[in-house]
């Protein structure tokens, strides 16, 4: 029987805590249960500290909130960075498309963060680079500076990969009514239960329930880009 040696029974050195650290397991957090479950409390349980240690790191939760946008907008510009596209001319409509269907996919990853994107009031220097570069990809496509404003204004959410729908159910008052069955609704709105029946999809995790949310998002960017493309072939 081997005796362990006093090197070996001593425990590992904890990792220090950081700004970094703190925003990851903020991130962490949110990825596991939602945003709402995140308070100081939690993140302080997450990090094996005490809440009052994290205010070293961050001057509070709003700064925790500001911080892991950045953390997210920096992934995004770190999986964009490694896309190797051609720009330029009509190349500069596969190159958009797969920056910002890249961007979905770190979404995707952290569904709560394009409803904790809009309730920013300052805007994440990380959040500016991933523009810069939609606007100098643009540039590079033949887009002047006034169209390319354009294109941003169109695209809006779009362009960092998500989009927020018409309605969602629960939304309104008659939210049970809104989620019953297509055929129960038929006497009342038959056009919107005729589509509904048509086109319904089996993808319970999407926002309403019966799209298919990552065809309908490809769907909306590529008739944006093809309407934008086009424009930039007849702008002198």
């Amino acid at each position: 029987m081997q005796v362990a040696t006093q090197a070996e029974s001593r425990p590992a050195p904890r990792t220090p805590l950081s700004r970094e650290r703190v925003l990851w397991a903020a991130v962490k957090v949110a990825d596991d249960g939602g945003i709402e479950s995140l308070t100081m409390r939690r993140l302080a349980e997450e990090l094996g500290a005490e809440a009052m240690s994290l205010y070293y790191h961050v001057a509070n939760k709003e700064d925790v909130l500001d911080g892991m946008i950045d953390v997210v907008a920096r992934e995004i510009n770190d999986v964009v960075d490694q896309i190797e596209a051609p720009s330029t001319g009509p190349e500069w409509k596969t190159a958009m498309r797969r920056r910002i269907l890249s961007a979905r996919q770190v979404l995707l990853r952290h569904p709560w963060a394009p409803g904790l994107l809009e309730t920013r009031a300052s805007t994440s220097q990380a959040i500016l680079r991933y523009f810069d570069g939609l606007v100098g990809l643009l540039r590079h496509g033949g887009f002047s500076y006034d169209l390319t404003h354009h294109a941003l204004h169109v695209l809006g959410s779009r362009a960092l990969g998500f989009a927020q729908e018409l309605f969602e159910p629960g939304d309104t008052a008659d939210g049970e009514e809104a989620t019953a069955a297509p055929e129960n609704m038929a006497g009342q709105f038959p056009y919107l239960t005729g589509m509904m029946i048509e086109v319904a999809h089996d993808d319970p995790d999407s926002t309403l329930g019966w799209c298919d949310d990552q065809t309908e998002f490809e769907f909306a960017l590529d008739l944006i880009l093809d309407g934008l493309d086009r424009i930039r072939q007849t702008t002198p």
